[in-house]
């Protein structure tokens, strides 16, 4: 009985006893499947007996040194030189980790061989019988089972095939026979001229019959490393155009190209040439500084390059400029500040026009402090990218400023001094008088009917007076009927 959990027999180890005799060879061959990983122990017992033990610390019965072959990749084990005391029972456990261990039980029946036996036959043809056959059912195995093999590593290659006596075996690539023989083929650090098809050959030389296995599949490749990237130029101007190149040690590559986290695709302006190793850019813009990385894989690893960083010259674009406190006028010895910016790599020189007329501030920030009425005029701002050696130049702002005397109409009042005229006017119309009393250093006259004092009022404003002064004095009517008066200047 097999101990709880674990398998006895068909799926493990064949149920029918294995027959052969003195001197021969018998292979104990297991159904398990190669794992990606190696089995974690193998342990083939005959009877209680060990025969080995293979796991950490291996050890194989001295009585076996010699005398056997286990096969990691599937636990089977290959018994030679075999002797009457060999019949009995055979175990193994095969432990995985993650996986409930697996155990198989056989039986080997040895016989000693029969001499000097003579027999005819009415027929020669006859070369089977119920103990010589094969090869039959030729298995071939590779471990680690896997679709690609990584350059350097190593490969191992198990042939088994029913057959007695035991088969000879050969080993083939590309169908071309190697120097290898027997039962397994080890391949040591795999280089890519080692890609192809394996098969292995099986032949009876009591049978004389040959036969070979389907092929499987070798594929070596050389991993991915030093994955490099350049370029054509990293100063660039907006506009021009930009050649990366990326270049890889390894076989089978694939390459992909990155800005930033985004995969670069073709377009109108991409264009990606050479299988995808060149990617090429025309008409650069400011949002293709990067940084630029190239990405290249196979089927066994995978690596990307050291970014590279674009620096792209651009503008002036976009000039703006901006007057704080922003208002449509100022008075006469306030401050004023003028703030100027445009998109622009590398940073614009800025520089400031005051009517059209260059000044000799420069700088982002123009500040005008307690500034003055000649200062009032159209602002505009320049600026210049020292890469692409453009120079542009923004809309005017008008900055107005007013005196003093413009800003309240009591200016005039109290005690200062005016520039009016001095006029005096007689006229006689209905019976009554008017008095044009002149007035002390002055241009204007006040006005008094039949000489009464004038009721209160205030003096026009210093705009009122200018937009009078621009403007020819009123001409009296012709009627006759109107008022008429004489006036001089004293």
């Amino acid at each position: 009985m097999s101990p709880p959990g674990l398998t006895r027999g068909a799926g493990v180890l064949p149920d029918a006893a294995l027959k052969k005799a003195v001197g021969e060879t018998v292979m104990f061959t297991t159904t398990v499947t190669p794992p990606e990983t190696p089995f974690q122990s193998v342990h083939w017992k005959f009877g209680e007996n060990n025969i080995i033990v293979f796991n950490v610390d291996n050890f194989t019965e001295p009585e076996y040194e010699g005398r056997i072959t286990l096969f990691i990749s599937t636990g089977s084990l290959e018994l030679r030189n075999l002797t009457l005391t060999d019949s009995g029972e055979y175990s193994v456990l095969i432990g995985q980790a993650g996986e409930r261990p697996k155990e198989g039980r056989t039986r080997l029946d040895v016989h000693e061989i029969v001499s000097n036996v003579t027999a005819t036959s009415s027929s020669t043809d006859l070369e089977e019988d119920s103990s010589v056959h094969g090869p039959e059912n030729m298995n071939l195995i590779i471990y680690p089972a896997q679709k690609y093999h990584e350059k350097g590593s190593d490969i191992s290659l198990s042939c088994s095939a029913d057959s007695r006596p035991v088969a000879h075996f050969t080993w083939l690539l590309n169908g071309d026979l190697q120097n290898d023989t027997g039962p397994e083929l080890r391949l040591i650090n795999v280089q890519e001229s080692q890609s192809g098809n394996y098969s292995c050959g099986a032949f009876n030389s009591k049978t004389l019959i040959n036969k070979t296995s389907p092929p499987s599949v070798v594929s070596i490749l050389e991993i991915v490393s030093n994955v490099t990237a350049t370029a054509s130029s990293t100063d660039l101007e907006q506009d021009s155009s930009v050649r990366l190149s990326c270049s890889s040690s390894g076989s089978s590559l694939s390459f992909l190209w990155l800005n930033g986290s985004s995969e670069v695709t073709a377009s109108d302006r991409v264009q990606l040439t050479d299988g995808g190793s060149t990617l090429t850019v025309v008409s650069v813009t400011r949002y293709d500084q990067g940084p630029f990385r190239c990405h290249v894989t196979n089927p066994v690893n995978n690596a990307t390059s050291y970014p590279i960083h674009l620096s792209i010259s651009y503008g002036p674009e976009n000039i703006n400029l901006i007057i704080s406190p922003l208002q449509e006028y100022y008075k006469e010895g306030s401050d004023v500040s003028l703030s100027c910016s445009a998109d622009s790599r590398p940073a614009a020189h800025f520089t400031w026009l005051l009517n059209g007329d260059l000044q000799n501030d420069t700088g982002p920030v123009l500040r005008l402090i307690n500034v003055q009425e000649s200062q009032s005029g159209n602002y505009s701002c320049g600026a210049f990218n020292s890469k692409t050696l453009i120079n542009k130049t923004s809309p005017p702002s008008v900055v107005s400023i007013l005196g003093a005397e413009g800003q309240d109409n009591n200016a005039y009042a109290g005690t200062e001094e005016v520039k009016y005229a001095d006029i005096s006017i007689f006229q006689k119309a209905n019976g009554g008088t008017v008095h044009l009393v002149p007035l002390s250093n002055s241009e204007y006259a006040e006005i008094r009917v039949n000489n009464n004092p004038p009721e209160a009022s205030s003096l026009p404003t210093y705009d009122a007076h200018q937009q009078r002064m621009k403007k020819p004095a009123p001409q009296p009517p012709p009627d006759p009927a109107q008022l008429h008066a004489q006036v001089h200047k004293k």
